[in-house]
């Protein structure tokens, strides 16, 4: 039943002639150059930023014995 009133629905449109585009900021190819350099203009940003983390040596993380670490994700499981 379902099948027909897809069936009928598509047939019915199909034969109602061509539908009218949606209209365009600018051609096709123009967006595509737009959206391109604008992704490339987002990596540079990205890359720029690719340096931050090489300023400075690596330092080791200084181990307290004494620093007491709490359980904060336990919920009286207990184990």
């Amino acid at each position: 039943m379902l099948l027909q009133q897809i069936a009928t629905i598509v047939t019915a449109a199909g034969e109602s002639g061509h539908e009218e585009l949606a209209p365009l900021i600018a051609p096709p190819l123009v967006v595509g150059a737009v959206m391109f350099a604008l992704l490339m203009v987002m990596l540079f940003v990205t890359l720029s930023y690719s340096n931050l983390g090489k300023r400075h040596e690596a330092v080791e993380e200084h181990s307290d014995p004494h620093r007491q670490h709490p359980n904060k994700h336990d919920h009286g499981q207990g184990h």
